[in-house]
């Protein structure tokens, strides 16, 4: 399988050609790639004043990569300018190659180039390799660590190696390095490249950072990575625990967009349908691949990869975490948190956000058993002590506890006037809800056996993760940030805690 770039008359212009993963055909001895030219003498930059016109549909699902990536953007319905700051994307085999053309055409002479002891050996010493053989001069740092935390420290260890003379940075990783990396771009205002090891997170595309600050998981806003390369020779070769987490994030968009959807009915909450759609798509050709990741499958890989930086996209456009996210995140950030803050190790943020929507299909199908009551859901309001809650927040939560409890005094999650508003939105539309949960959710036998034919664990048990820190953490993902998800809507029925204790 080839991959293909085109390269104008100055280096400037030079963009990679969108990559379309195709099937391989059967006994081929390559795997074919679907290649669109670009025509001679085209001006491959659109000036922002030549914006595309309003459309009543953009049809996002059915673009080419190259043009979800216009740099003018796109006017839509939903009435947000939807753009994405990526500028190249090549996936494929031998698509590190296009690595120096991407280097030249952002005229880095001094680049820096950042990895970590395990992606060093996967793609690191390559990189570095190419680099000199370009005659490239560069600088590396290596994380004295194989598996780094999205922390401030890892953070404040780059940048005190930063020098003003570097002109670019290179970060050759996934989701921590790739998180980080952004986070120096955006301060440095470097241009950024990533050579992604792994097809494990969807954040390559986003431009947000999953960082911990004061032992709070939290998003940060970044930089998007101005290219990204995914040569499936070598991120089909990851260990197979990152395959497996790059399917887990993604079986996280099932309930994402359902909880998105539900909270535009509820709340009024911005929605795109446009970007829905998207992610749909890049949902389920993850999914249409899982059965070939533990064969390692490159052409499946390479679909993984594809839809996770879609999905990345995704997010960049809706300007929120929204596309991607939901209550199994919540149930992941949870755990890492509660590991963090006892000092033990906690697994691939993907493989439990894998579980963690799981855990949300058995939410969803209780919901769909429920005939609500206004009486017992006000009295549950009505009987919700603050004081009880900020000791079970610092209980639970310990030293990011402080972090929530601020929080809340912004947000007002648990205001008893605003509860009724809601509740009455949620009577009027019951109907709709569960509409909405038949028309987005797969049934959880059908995600258990997808996820568990790859070899991924599909219980917390498997992560020595108990029931009571199951429910304990479902009752709380209502707390850390103001995102409308299952938690929050049991709470407003008065049925969370009477949930918990049957489902988990």
């Amino acid at each position: 399988m080839k991959t293909k770039a085109l390269r104008s008359n100055e280096a400037k212009d030079f963009r990679s050609e969108t990559i379309e993963l195709t099937e391989p055909q059967e006994n081929a001895g390559s795997i074919t790639m679907k290649i669109q030219e670009i025509p001679d003498g085209q001006n491959l930059i659109c000036p922002f004043n030549k914006r595309r016109p309003v459309m009543e549909t953009l049809n996002l699902a059915d673009m080419s990569l190259k043009d979800l990536l216009n740099p003018a953007g796109y006017d839509c319905p939903c009435g947000k300018h939807h753009i994405s700051t990526v500028q190249d994307i090549v996936i494929g085999e031998h698509a590190l190659e296009h690595l120096i053309p991407m280097i030249r055409a952002r005229h880095m002479q001094n680049p820096f180039v950042i990895c970590d002891q395990n992606t060093y050996a996967a793609a690191g010493r390559r990189v570095m390799d190419l680099l000199s053989a370009a005659d490239i001069h560069y600088s590396a740092y290596t994380m004295d660590s194989g598996h780094p935390d999205p922390s401030e420290f890892w953070v404040g260890a780059i940048a005190m190696r930063f020098s003003e003379s570097y002109d670019g940075i290179i970060g050759v990783g996934s989701g921590v390095i790739n998180d980080i990396c952004k986070i120096i771009a955006n301060n440095t205002k470097r241009p950024f490249l990533i050579v992604g090891t792994a097809p494990s997170m969807d954040g390559y595309a986003s431009d947000s950072s999953s960082m911990v600050l004061s032992s709070l998981k939290i998003s940060l806003h970044s930089n998007c990575a101005d290219g990204i390369i995914g040569d499936t020779s070598i991120i089909s070769q990851a260990p197979m625990r990152m395959l497996q987490s790059g399917l887990g994030d993604m079986a996280a968009k099932y309930t994402s967009i359902c909880e998105w959807r539900i909270s535009h009915l509820i709340n009024g909450e911005y929605y795109c349908e446009e970007v829905a759609s998207l992610v749909r798509k890049s949902l389920k050709q993850c999914m249409d691949s899982s059965n070939r990741l533990v064969s390692r499958d490159p052409a499946a890989v390479g679909n993984i990869m594809n839809g996770l930086i879609l999905s990345g996209i995704a997010m960049s456009y809706a300007g929120v975490s929204r596309p991607a996210s939901g209550t199994e995140h919540y149930f992941s950030h949870i755990w890492d948190m509660t590991a963090l803050d006892h000092g033990y190790e906690h697994d691939m943020h993907g493989i439990q956000c894998g579980i963690g929507t799981l855990l949300t299909l058995k939410v969803y199908d209780y919901i769909k058993t429920i005939t609500p009551d206004r009486e017992k859901a006000l009295r549950y309001v009505s009987r919700f002590s603050m004081e009880k809650w900020e000791a079970d927040v610092r209980r639970v939560f310990g030293s990011a506890a402080e972090s929530i409890l601020e929080a809340e005094k912004r947000e007002h999650k648990f205001d008893k006037e605003a509860h009724r508003k809601r509740l009455d939105h949620i009577l009027d539309h019951w109907d709709e809800i569960l509409a909405i949960i038949d028309e987005e959710l797969p049934s959880y036998d059908e995600l258990f056996q997808k996820l568990k034919a790859t070899g991924a664990p599909v219980t917390p048990a498997e992560l020595n993760i108990s029931d009571s820190q199951v429910r304990s953490a479902f009752v709380h993902t209502k707390d850390i940030r103001d995102k409308y998800i299952s938690s929050r809507l049991l709470w407003d029925l008065g049925l969370l805690d009477e949930a918990a204790e049957l489902l988990f």
